[in-house]
């Protein structure tokens, strides 16, 4: 696979989302104006190093940023150059994994978006399906288990060079207010790379509730359940709580979490009512 992801035309394509994406600088300063030069002077020593299994990525930049009243949300921000890799990885990773998702994940996916999740989510409510399991993944990106993710990676792609790469940036240490701190789990938020990585960890999770015959909707790391009774919403609840414990080694917000109605259920932003 390294050589699909390393091809010129699959190379361009990330430059070009790199340099559309724009973003701030990572650790080294440099910005995504920079990129297309750095790399006609470069690009034959940072494949060659690739090849080779000897690139190191650049520690990734920690960037607090609000998310709301009184909270905040920590990004991890790559070297451009690094981006420019991850973003290259990315494109060929989807190939992979892409057409295997579940139609009712609708995050950082083609043609799906929030207002679709939140249309499915109103046809369950509509059909009756009125109690609804609402499970908060605690810190998602910063718990989940690099040891589950690549193992989960390797299932489809076998490539060890590109399996390294993915390892580096997943282990690259974070400089947090002129802290350099050690990553052992984790995704970092920020990253090109991030969002599909998510969508393969939580794949599992969208593959458990399937075979259950649930009705779900899931966008990213925010999934709720539909049922039409609250006892068998609770017993949802419980068995997936065993599984993204056991399984993905995935914490729970429990003061987050819990059974709800319509009319106290909020997805992506929306509230709801049965129409």
């Amino acid at each position: 696979m390294i050589e699909q992801v390393l091809s010129a035309t699959n190379l361009y394509k990330a430059t070009r989302q790199v340099e559309r994406n724009k973003g701030a600088n990572g650790v080294d300063g440099m910005k995504t104006t920079a990129l297309s030069a750095y790399i006609l002077e470069n690009r034959s020593l940072i494949l060659s190093t690739i090849r080779t299994n000897s690139y190191v990525p650049n520690s990734i930049l920690g960037v607090t940023i609000p998310k709301g009243p009184g909270k905040t949300r920590l990004l991890g921000i790559p070297t451009v150059v690094d981006r420019w890799l991850q973003q290259a990885v990315s494109q060929q990773l989807m190939v992979h994994f892409e057409y295997d998702f579940e139609p009712v994940s609708y995050g950082f996916r083609p043609q799906k978006n929030i207002q679709k999740a939140v249309l499915q989510a109103q046809g369950y409510i509509n059909d009756g399906y009125q109690d609804i399991v609402d499970i908060d993944l605690q810190g998602f990106f910063d718990e989940v288990d690099h040891c589950i993710l690549l193992q989960l990676i390797y299932r489809k792609v076998k490539c060890p060079t590109t399996l390294r790469l993915i390892r580096k940036w997943l282990r690259a240490p974070i400089l947090i207010d002129g802290t350099l701190k050690k990553r052992r789990k984790g995704i970092p938020q920020g990253s090109p790379i991030s969002p599909l990585l998510s969508n393969i960890m939580l794949d599992v999770l969208d593959k458990e509730m399937k075979s259950m015959g649930l009705r779900y909707v899931r966008y990213a790391d925010d999934f709720s359940v539909y049922a039409k009774s609250k006892s068998e919403a609770k017993t949802i609840g419980n068995k997936l709580f065993i599984f993204l414990r056991d399984r993905l080694k995935l914490p729970i917000n429990k003061a987050k979490s819990g059974i709800r109605r319509p009319v106290n259920f909020e997805l992506l932003g929306h509230d709801f009512t049965r129409l």
